[in-house]
C-alpha cells in the first residue's frame, strides 16, 4: 500500500476526532457560553448540516480541479473553521464556526476515496479505502478520548486549536505525499456531476447506507444510558467503553476493506447480517458488565465491517462522477446519524425501555437489507454478473506510476 494513504488517514483522524468530540464537551461549553446542554446540542447539528451540504456542493464545484490541490484546500477550510471554533466569543459564532467545519468533511472523504482507489491494483482497492477510513475509527480509539480530557483540563477551545494543529499536520503530509495529478476522468462541470447521480442504483446505494448505519445510529446515540441504567456501569467507565466501541469499529473496517476485494456484495450483505443480529441481542447483552462490553465491540465490528463495501458501491455506480457520488455518501452518512438518533429517540420517549433504541436499529438494519437486495436485483436485471465480482470505480494508472517512481 503507498504511504500516501497515510496523509490521508491523518485528515480522517483530524475530521474524526472534531466531529465527535463536541459531544463529551456539551457540559463545558454550555458552562462556558452560558447556554442550556440542548441549546449546546445544536452545535453538533451544525456540523452534521454542513457535512450534508458541503459534501456533495464541493465534490461538484471542485470537479475540474486537482484531486491533490482539493484536498489541500478542503483541510484548509477544516483548519479555519476549528480556529474559529476556538475563538468563538458566542453561541452564534461557534455555530457558524462549527457549521463552517463541517462543509469540508464529506468531500475531503469523496474525493480521498478516489485518490486511494487510484493508487491501488483493482484488488486492493476496498482496502485502500478502509486505510483511509481507519484514521476515522482510531479517533474514536484515540483522539475523542484524549480531545475530551484535554476540554476538561484546559478549557474546551484548547481542543479545537488542538485539532487545527492535527489539520497543519495533515495539510503538509498531503503535500508531500500526495502525487500531482493533471489527468482526470470527469471535466464535465457542475451540471454534468449532477448528471451521474440520476441513475437509480446510485440512490438505492446512497439509501443502504441511510439505513445501515441509521441502524448503527439508534443503538449508538443511547449507548451511555444503556451502560449505565442496564448493564449497571458507573459514568466514570463510558469513556473507556466508547474507547472499546472504537477498536471494533477499527477491527471491522479493516476486516470489511479485505474481505471486500473478495467478495464486495457478500461483504456488505455480511456486514448487514451481522449488524441485525448484534442489535436484536442487545437487551440481552446488556444485562451484564462483561456482556455490556462485549456488544459495543460488536457493534462497532458490525457496523463498520460496512464502510468500505457501501463506498465502493456508491463510486461504481457513477463511474462518470466516482467523487461527487463518493461524497455524497459521506452526506448519507450523517443524515443516517441524524435520522437514527431520532428514531432511536422515538422508541425511548414510547416507553420501550432503554435498549429498544437497539431494536429500533434492528428494523433500521432490515430496511437496509432489503434495499441492497432491491440494489442487486436491479444490477442482475441490467447486467448479470460472472465471475468474481471486481470494482474499478475510475482508474487513474498515471497516479499510481508517479507514487511508485
Amino acid at each position: 500500500m503507498p504511504l500516501a494513504l497515510l496523509a490521508l488517514a491523518v485528515g480522517a483522524f483530524g475530521i474524526g476526532t472534531t466531529e465527535f468530540v463536541m459531544m463529551g464537551l456539551l457540559p463545558d461549553v454550555a458552562d462556558d457560553l452560558n447556554i442550556s446542554i440542548p441549546d449546546a446540542g445544536h452545535l453538533v447539528s451544525a456540523y452534521a448540516l454542513g457535512v450534508v451540504i458541503g459534501a456533495p456542493l464541493l465534490a461538484a464545484v471542485t470537479a475540474k480541479m486537482s484531486r491533490r490541490t482539493v484536498l489541500i484546500g478542503l483541510m484548509g477550510l477544516f483548519v479555519v473553521g476549528n480556529a474559529l471554533s476556538a475563538l468563538a466569543p458566542d453561541n452564534g459564532w461557534l455555530l457558524a464556526a462549527r457549521f463552517l467545519s463541517g462543509l469540508p468533511h464529506g468531500a475531503f472523504f469523496g474525493v480521498g476515496a478516489v485518490v486511494a482507489t487510484n493508487m491501488v491494483a483493482p484488488e486492493r482497492k476496498a482496502r485502500s479505502v478502509s486505510l483511509m477510513f481507519l484514521g476515522l475509527t482510531v479517533a474514536n480509539v484515540a483522539g475523542v478520548p484524549v480531545a475530551t480530557l484535554m476540554g476538561q483540563h484546559l478549557g474546551w477551545r484548547a481542543t479545537f486549536l488542538g485539532v487545527s494543529a492535527i489539520g497543519l499536520a495533515a495539510i503538509a503530509a498531503l503535500a508531500f505525499l500526495i502525487p500531482n495529478d493533471h489527468q482526470h476522468t470527469t471535466a464535465q462541470g457542475l451540471r454534468g456531476e449532477l448528471a451521474a447521480l440520476r441513475s437509480v442504483p446510485v440512490w438505492l446505494s446512497l439509501g443502504t447506507t441511510v439505513a445501515g448505519f441509521g441502524a448503527l445510529f439508534s443503538a449508538y446515540s443511547y449507548i451511555t444510558p444503556m451502560l449505565t441504567d442496564a448493564a449497571g456501569y458507573a459514568d466514570a467507565s463510558v469513556t473507556l467503553l466508547l474507547a472499546l466501541f472504537g477498536v471494533g469499529a477499527t477491527a471491522g473496517n479493516l476486516l470489511g476493506g479485505r474481505l471486500a476485494d473478495h467478495s464486495l456484495r457478500g461483504t456488505l450483505f455480511g456486514g448487514l447480517v451481522s449488524l441485525v443480529a448484534v442489535l436484536a441481542l442487545f437487551p440481552l447483552l446488556m444485562r451484564t458488565e462483561l456482556t455490556a462490553a462485549v456488544a459495543v465491540i460488536l457493534l462497532g465490528m458490525a457496523a463498520f465491517a460496512t464502510g468500505s463495501p457501501l463506498q465502493l458501491m456508491v463510486m461504481e455506480k457513477a463511474s462518470s462522477a466516482p467523487s461527487l457520488a463518493s461524497s455524497a455518501n459521506q452526506a448519507a452518512f450523517n443524515l443516517a446519524n441524524a435520522g437514527g438518533a431520532w428514531i432511536g429517540g422515538l422508541a425511548l420517549a414510547a416507553g420501550f425501555g432503554v435498549t429498544s433504541p437497539a431494536l429500533a436499529g434492528v428494523a433500521l438494519a432490515v430496511l437496509g437489507l432489503a434495499v441492497a437486495s432491491l440494489a442487486y436485483a436491479v444490477d442482475r436485471r441490467r447486467a448479470p454478473v460472472s465471475g468474481r465480482e471486481r470494482i474499478v470505480a475510475s482508474h487513474v494508472p498515471q497516479e499510481a506510476e508517479a507514487v511508485h517512481h
